[in-house]
């Protein structure tokens, strides 16, 4: 006996499912510049690569017969797939069926690729472009009653925080649910113009009166300029935001390019062709003599690590703080650098939340870290008490505190107060480095000598002449090789050999790492 009428009826839900919500609304989609979800999971993952599971769930209508007469795919496809070789979860909101609103399909698809993703310790994606979970309030009239929200499987979602790397692309408008899915992720990035983020669109805002209405010409300005990518990579909420679609699936690899399949495995060292010897002359006279001068942090980045390899995450929020994931001689690493030409370096309270999050993420997967420092404090003034500076400041340091994965110090230039103690852990070894450009201490000299020397100036009949003979004593005084007089910093280096001495802590700490294993 054969099974072809079954297969045939399988053939047919399968091709009713590739229609998604119909031609007219994949057409809208289109027109709108945004690409449909099945033609993202083919372009975001390895050629020929993705499996769907699930394909034909969705909501079957049926003719007097009992026959099927059409089907209404699952606004939510998912299945596993390969991105740079290596399999993950791929799953992607359809956007063409009810705005991708998750009471339109069916939840247990959602559920079951979060939990494929931690059971089987395969990295997720998430390619978000929804309305939210709850459909619309027409649902309840539907339903016959309320209920106290309640979403289906995020435990599985918390759970994959905990053990796989979880990326979210908003390729759309995504509220609610969709907006949690999104924040809820090691690495998030946004399309400029083509995503908003918000926890209610401009409809439900502007419902609720006039006091909370928007002022915008139109809709789509309202939906910009209450949760468009300008604010939200702006505020910490995403990481990057990006020009297109295609710039997002390219981020996302990269980002996972970096990263262990899951936590517990160790992320794999590449050959990118970069002599771990190399040494730049132009190190030499990167930082400049005169001290609020500024200089490239971003520069020297690009000399120090293997070229090519710096991924910058975050770019545009926490700025005094550059966070990136590179490589040294291959292997892969975290950096924390310092940038003076943002707030002269000094950490604000949105970039000690940034430091926070990035080394959390660094130990969690077992990344090295690099720590490139020219940091005169925490920020400073009414404003920084006002955004609780200090508090953020402390749990960035208390995470540098808590890390357990090898960490070293290159202090290019300042290192002072509470935030020059937080550049790295002094319980532990300190490998650590400095260069002759280097000052550090308690607090700046410059700031304190009135305060601390204010009898002896007062004393003078010459002030000026004293305070200047006070600063030329000081100036001895600070020299960086007092402190390594004093054992006080490990070593002094020229700039040049920064590269290849850390490559050979790169080496060292990853000879650490797999010692745990």
């Amino acid at each position: 006996m054969s099974w072809a009428r079954e297969l045939g009826e399988l053939r047919r839900r399968e091709a009713l499912a590739e229609e998604m919500g119909g031609e007219e609304k994949v057409a809208r989609q289109h027109g709108r510049g945004k690409m449909d979800a099945r033609a993202r999971l083919s372009a975001l993952v390895d050629d020929g690569s993705f499996r769907e599971i699930g394909k034909i769930a969705g909501k079957g209508a049926y003719d007097d017969n009992g026959d099927l007469a059409g089907v209404t795919p699952a606004p939510f496809l998912f299945g596993k797939a390969l991105v740079n070789g290596r399999p993950v979860v791929a799953t992607a909101d359809d956007f063409t069926i009810r705005g991708g609103a998750a009471d339109a399909g069916i939840s247990r698809k959602m559920v079951q690729a979060e939990r494929m993703a931690h059971e089987l310790k395969l990295p997720i994606i998430r390619m978000i472009d929804g309305t939210g979970g709850g459909g619309s309030v027409k649902t309840l009239e539907q339903i016959g009653a309320t209920y106290i929200p309640a979403v289906p499987g995020w435990g599985e979602v918390v759970q994959n925080l905990d053990s796989v790397p979880v990326v979210a692309l908003a390729l759309g408008p995504t509220a609610g649910l969709g907006a949690a899915r999104t924040v809820a992720s090691h690495y998030s990035v946004m399309v400029k113009g083509l995503s908003q983020i918000f926890a209610a669109g401009p409809a439900v805002v502007d419902g609720m009166g006039d006091a909370w209405k928007s002022e915008s010409a139109s809709y789509a300005d309202a939906k910009e300029d209450l949760g468009g990518s300008g604010i939200h990579t702006r505020n910490g909420v995403v990481d990057d935001e990006v020009a297109s679609e295609a710039e997002a699936f390219a981020r996302a690899r990269h980002f996972l390019s970096f990263m262990p399949e899951y936590v517990g495995q160790a992320a794999a060292r590449i050959d990118t062709g970069d002599p771990a010897d190399r040494r730049e002359e132009a190190l030499l006279n990167l930082v400049p003599r005169e001290e609020k001068q500024v200089y490239s942090m971003r520069r020297c980045l690009d000399m120090v690590f293997d070229s090519g390899t710096v991924f910058e995450i975050g770019r545009h929020w926490g700025r005094a703080c550059i966070t990136a994931l590179a490589r040294l001689d291959g292997w892969p690493v975290a950096v924390l650098a310092s940038d003076p030409s943002y707030l002269g370096g000094s950490w604000d309270a949105k970039t000690s939340e940034k430091v926070e999050r990035f080394v959390k993420l660094a130990d969690q997967f077992r990344l090295p870290i690099i720590h490139m420092v020219d940091n005169p404090g925490f920020m400073i003034g009414r404003e920084a008490e006002m955004a609780g500076t200090i508090r953020y400041g402390v749990q960035a340091m208390n995470a540098v505190y808590r890390a357990s994965v090898p960490l070293a110090t290159v202090v290019m230039r300042r290192a002072y107060g509470i935030a020059g103690s937080a550049m790295s852990n002094a319980d532990r070894h300190q490998y650590r480095y400095c260069w002759p450009s280097g000052d550090w201490g308690s607090l700046p000299i410059a700031g304190g000598i009135e305060v601390a020397y204010k009898s002896e100036l007062e004393a003078s009949d010459d002030p000026e002449a004293e305070l200047e003979a006070i600063r030329e004593r000081l100036g001895k005084v600070s020299s960086p090789f007092r402190s390594a007089e004093r054992f006080n910093v490990e070593n002094i280096i020229d700039p040049r050999d920064t590269r290849p001495l850390l490559c050979e802590f790169a080496q060292l700490a990853w000879r650490r790492l797999d010692s745990e294993r």
